[in-house]
């Protein structure tokens, strides 16, 4: 799709090392002008909710639950509820889908077990008919301990072998993925360099990573750019119907 107007896209990030990757250029292509900011250092009271066409939540080491250690936390959950209640297009990416899981009334909480490496993702029949799709058979980086319940309403779109929830939506305003379809080779790379000490617990190496990012990485891009650009292009569609997506009338 090419854009003919421009958008605004926040971005709501939490280290710089998990950032945007393959994503920005999608949101570029469709005519979003890219606002980044960095939570932890970020007055998000300041932020209107509803302002952007678009808010991204990223990825980080935090937890969703951990909103005593990290003040931020509780603060993006308060703007990522005002957001939800205008029904205004949100995307998230690991512990954005977390807080939006916490967000939505739902509940996140340290997982079973951890998720590491190139691992795939199971549509349900609604993922199937949906972004997700792109994802069956792809193999796709996984790097968390953390899940969450979702509430009524909301809609599970995949799942894993260790995790029932890795994707969930809500009409065509709001997508949520558990899995990183973000990583870019020198994001992958910087990955290893910082957390690689962790992958013998896990039965993986640094190399053997490496080895499996040359094998899956250029079907994820491409399975990862599909589902991006089908998202926003379901925002798109809504706005040409003059039905805009989370649209409120304001008195």
């Amino acid at each position: 799709m090419s854009a003919e107007a421009s958008r605004s896209a926040l971005v709501l990030r939490h280290d710089a090392g998990i950032g945007l990757g393959n994503l920005g250029p999608v949101l570029a292509e469709h005519g979003y002008d890219v606002r980044i900011i960095d939570t932890p250092a970020t007055d998000l009271s300041a932020i209107d909710p509803a302002e952007a066409d678009l808010v991204v939540v990223l990825g980080g080491d935090e937890g969703a639950y951990e909103g005593e250690l990290h003040p931020y936390i509780d603060a993006e959950i308060a703007l990522l509820r005002e957001r939800i209640a205008a029904e205004r297009p949100i995307f998230g990416v690991c512990l954005g889908a977390q807080l939006l899981a916490e967000s939505l009334g739902g509940s996140a909480y340290k997982g079973p077990s951890t998720e590491v490496g190139y691992l795939e993702i199971v549509p349900t029949d609604a993922g199937d008919r949906s972004p997700v799709r792109h994802f069956r058979g792809v193999p796709v980086v996984q790097w968390h301990g953390d899940s969450y319940e979702l509430p009524a309403g909301v809609t599970t779109l995949a799942s894993s072998a260790q995790y029932a929830n890795q994707a969930f939506a809500i009409d065509e305003w709001l997508l949520a993925v558990q899995f990183h379809p973000e990583v870019t080779a020198e994001m992958h790379e910087d990955w290893v360099q910082r957390w690689g000490a962790e992958l013998p617990d896990h039965g993986l190496t640094p190399d053997g990573l490496r080895a499996d990012r040359a094998k899956y990485s250029d079907d994820m891009q491409r399975a990862s750019r599909a589902l991006l650009g089908e998202y926003l292009d379901g925002l798109a569609l809504a706005d040409a119907r003059q039905e805009p997506a989370g649209r409120v009338t304001r008195a």
